[in-house]
């Protein structure tokens, strides 16, 4: 029989998914850091969530062993907060329905390192952008993947789900993101330049915009590219640059946003154009942006003789 916490969590994961527009992979995260919290605090009904059960909760995930290739270590902080968020949400939810259960307020984050940038320089960016063969259809796809990238800063996934069918009569194209919210990204004339060499060249009848050449089918029996495979070809021409550091799909959208905001754009329009539901996830990048006026300080202010 279905105890009366577990059919609340059920009616949460239907209304976010339902009311809310969350992603199917949202609510699959949100059902497994709840059915943890369930699984070692084991509430009966909603008052069963207090303070203690918290606080207990968060000792057990601190203290938990993870085994990595090498080393043995502890639940990293930021993996630590998933499970409170989750938490903290299923407690609003229960507040808005005015059920009682513990205040979400109570529920705090632990602090966590201000996350640090992984950055390549413009050179390198160059060099990676011109690193695919054009003279070949793979080249010409891979070029157009890396210029969109750094065109648009979209995410990998975004990517991933576009058709050929975009428009590239404009310099605009409308991207369906995180939490099913649609956003304008924009095109520079090299990424249109790019995209039209290879949707030339190809011979497939197949939706998606970027394909396997080889006409291998993916797991789920489609020529479209999958997540994985587009961060193997990133990887793959900056090697080829010869960049040391390590490069993802994820360290061209950093440069997208640096790149803006270094040339003088204001935040609230790269937040827009990253997608990101709250501007602190942009602040980051404005303590590059900050160096980078401390280095042009030091370069050219008060220089006396």
């Amino acid at each position: 029989m279905t105890s009366a916490i577990e059919k609340l969590k059920r009616e949460f994961l239907e209304y976010i998914e339902i009311e809310k527009g969350n992603s199917l992979k949202t609510v699959e995260n949100y059902d497994r850091y709840l059915s943890r919290f369930f699984s070692y605090a084991k509430p009966t009904d909603s008052q069963a969530i207090t303070d203690d059960a918290v606080r207990e909760f968060r000792l057990h995930l601190n203290r938990q062993q993870v085994r990595n290739k090498k080393t043995t270590d502890t639940l990293k902080k930021n993996t630590q907060n998933y499970y409170m968020i989750a938490l903290r949400v299923f407690l609003k939810y229960l507040m808005k329905r005015g059920i009682t259960s513990l205040s979400p307020e109570k529920i705090e984050l632990a602090k966590i390192k201000e996350r640090s940038l992984d950055l390549i320089s413009i050179d390198e960016l160059n060099r990676l952008l011109s690193a695919p063969d054009t003279h070949n259809l793979a080249g010409l796809r891979d070029r157009a993947i890396l210029e969109l990238f750094f065109s648009t800063g979209l995410r990998v996934s975004e990517l991933c789900s576009l058709n050929h069918d975009i428009d590239l009569s404009k310099d605009e194209l409308s991207v369906r993101g995180k939490g099913e919210k649609v956003r304008v990204v924009f095109l520079s004339d090299e990424a249109k330049t790019a995209i039209r060499a290879y949707l030339a060249k190809r011979q497939d009848m197949d939706e998606a915009l970027f394909v396997q050449t080889s006409k291998k089918k993916n797991t789920n029996g489609e020529l479209r590219l999958t997540s994985r495979s587009i961060e193997r070809l990133v990887r793959f021409y900056a090697t080829k640059a010869g960049i040391s550091k390590k490069v993802t799909p994820h360290v061209i959208r950093h440069s997208f946003a640096t790149d803006l905001l270094g040339n003088g754009a204001d935040i609230r329009s790269v937040q827009m154009m990253l997608g990101h539901s709250n501007i602190a996830t942009t602040q980051i990048y404005t303590h590059v942006t900050d160096k980078q006026l401390r280095d042009t300080h030091k370069k050219f202010h008060s220089k006396r003789k």
